[in-house]
């Protein structure tokens, strides 16, 4: 693919300039690919990067303010790598491309919590980092996924933060499985705190394997998206993966893992510190949780959020925030999340006190 005019041209708005760029493809059947059928991956690349587009035959032309007409440019380039490559182009993929050659978003008030390396330079989507897994290459769909991504690949021990749908916990699997298929780690470790929400595990129906698993399935679903089912179960027979909620790590060392607690906002301090604790040689560890979606006992703090306070600057452990606008999930995700975040919850609920369930207590009767 090649870019082989470019012309700017003045508007009657004095504040605007609009640019002209061609780019010409030497593959039509990729580019066909990349345009979507009936044209509708190129009615969205349009919307989303603020550009209009004009597709004759092999050549695309890319029309809007320079900034914007640079953007649109590296999105083509990253889909037709991925096109190149065999990856399906469907609208999730497009969507990705689009978030991460966009203008990056503004970073919270509050940077003391954000991971000390900066985002990558989503301008040049050709150093995005990539997983390699049995089912193919795992690439970022946003900004704040690609500088996860980088902090998982570079650092032992990192900090997963964020709502529902952002690929904290697949991303950290996808890690940890393409480590473990390239002979970095001996064996992948996935926990999460097996009860949430006060369910309690005696009430359900089965030995201890049929409780603790439908706590676990979310990880289980995430291995089978990156190694085949039959692999997963001889590996898991092996020892080399083990999926166990958090109880079991206690007087434990791990050593030569990767080892992912996931949902942990709903681990108390003291459970919280004898997780981290378990590290051992060579193990690498990823903590992901939600710490808008505590489910602890009243008076019971978060052992995440006590985490996050404490190691915040201690060196070599990264804390990677992420936030509605890396919601890779239908779209109304990050709607809903924009809308809960506008409004706090003693707002919603009246400025009354909270119980772990979301509810208020009831009022005292006299």
């Amino acid at each position: 693919m090649t870019t082989t005019s470019s012309k700017n041209t003045s508007q009657p708005r004095s504040d605007n300039i609009v640019r002209t760029a061609s780019l010409r493809f030497d593959n039509n059947a990729l580019l066909q690919r990349i345009l979507g059928e009936h044209d509708r991956h190129l009615v969205r690349l349009e919307q989303g990067l603020h550009v209009r587009l004009s597709c004759r035959g092999n050549r695309v032309a890319i029309t809007g303010a320079p900034s914007d007409v640079a953007q649109a440019q590296a999105a083509f380039e990253a889909l037709y790598r991925l096109a190149e490559q065999g990856h399906i182009i469907d609208a999730e993929q497009v969507a990705g491309v689009i978030r991460l050659s966009g203008p990056m978003p503004v970073a919270p008030a509050s940077s003391s919590q954000r991971s000390s390396k900066t985002e990558p330079d989503v301008g040049d989507l050709k150093t995005l980092p990539a997983f390699q897994t049995k089912r193919g290459i795992i690439t970022p769909r946003s900004p704040g996924q690609a500088a996860y991504m980088n902090e998982l690949a570079q650092k032992e021990l990192v900090f997963g933060l964020g709502p529902a749908g952002t690929g904290k916990t697949y991303l950290a699997v996808a890690q940890a499985v393409s480590m473990f298929l390239s002979g970095q780690v001996e064996r992948i470790i996935l926990s999460r705190p097996a009860v949430e929400a006060g369910e309690k595990l005696g009430f359900l129906p089965g030995d201890m394997r049929d409780k603790i698993d439908p706590y676990l399935r979310p990880l289980y679903d995430a291995l089978h998206d990156m190694m085949p089912g039959d692999q997963i179960a001889r590996r898991i027979a092996a020892g080399e993966i083990e999926v166990a909620p958090l109880a079991f790590m206690r007087g434990r060392t791990l050593a030569h893992a990767y080892v992912i607690l996931d949902e942990a906002q709903n681990t108390t301090s003291a459970q919280m510190k004898m997780f981290l604790t378990r590290m051992g040689n060579g193990t690498h560890m990823t903590i992901t949780g939600d710490l808008s979606q505590i489910d602890l006992p009243p008076g019971v703090p978060s052992g995440l959020k006590d985490a996050v306070a404490t190691l915040e600057h201690v060196p070599e452990i990264a804390f990677c925030h992420l936030s509605s606008a890396d919601v890779v999930r239908h779209p109304l995700v990050a709607r809903i999340i924009d809308a809960y975040d506008k409004v706090s919850r003693p707002q919603r609920f009246n400025n009354g006190p909270l119980n772990y369930h979301g509810s208020t207590k009831p009022s005292a009767t006299r």
